[in-house]
């Protein structure tokens, strides 16, 4: 079962969080939101409220999303994921039709997110302890401006459950680096909607080239200094930014 809140009323916004958090982490927008849209907000598999029954790899987690939206009778959807959920309603928008993705602060290019990750692969597969340390440590170097209260309100939403963890990035830990790019080019081929990739950390000098050439449609935004979590740092410009993105569908 994959626990939905749906709140609102207009074009559909489906609303996907990011690894060990919940839909919770949207709710200083979810408000705003539901007065134009019937939002959506997913607690992903092995997250929130939702079923902890693997597997948790990002294809199934996709499959859920279209499963969820199609149970419900919604269609023509915009699909907004933040980090995970980034990677998670891109490659749902490879699986089904929808009117529009926002990525928000997640790289597609995962070859390169794995050199970083597989340098820390050894501590997140060591004991609980050790595992939930380095956790906490890649969520600091993500913060950003965010304001003490609204870090602490993050933090309570996180479950680190490390079997949840390992799985979502097993392919990053163990396919090679042309396996792994081959699959990025292979989904990215197939979305065909609108795109906009919105980063408050840095994806690289040429990843607005390398998008492009995968997804030419994208159009990636920087928003320097916003951090992992650009449209909690600064909510209005975000809502304002959403709004244009839907106006030019």
């Amino acid at each position: 079962m994959i626990n939905v809140e749906r709140r609102g009323a207009g074009p559909a916004l489906v609303l996907v969080h990011g690894i060990t958090e919940s839909h919770h982490s949207f709710d200083p927008l979810i408000g705003s939101l539901a007065e134009n849209h019937d939002v959506l907000a997913l607690d992903l598999r092995g997250h929130g409220e939702s079923t902890r029954e693997g597997p948790y790899d990002v294809l199934r987690l996709a499959l859920d999303v279209q499963e969820t939206l199609a149970a419900a009778g919604v269609s023509d959807v915009v699909l907004v994921g933040h980090s995970l959920g980034g990677s998670v309603v891109s490659v749902a928008a490879a699986l089904m039709r929808v009117r529009g993705v926002v990525n928000l602060d997640q790289t597609m290019d995962l070859t390169s997110f794995q050199a970083s990750l597989r340098a820390l692969e050894p501590l997140l597969r060591a004991d609980a302890a050790t595992f939930a340390a380095t956790m906490d440590m890649i969520f600091d170097a993500m913060r950003g401006p965010l304001s003490d209260e609204e870090w602490a309100r993050l933090r309570a939403l996180r479950r680190y459950d490390q079997e949840v963890v390992l799985d979502i990035w097993a392919s990053v830990f163990e396919l090679g680096e042309d396996e792994l790019a081959a699959m990025v080019t292979n989904l990215a081929g197939a979305i065909h909607a609108p795109y906009l990739s919105l980063h408050g950390t840095d994806p690289g000098e040429n990843y607005e080239s390398w998008l492009s050439a995968l997804v030419p449609q994208a159009v990636v935004e920087r928003w320097a200094g916003a951090g992992h979590y650009p449209h909690l740092a600064e909510p209005e410009r975000f809502l304002a930014r959403l709004a244009d993105f839907e106006a030019r569908l």
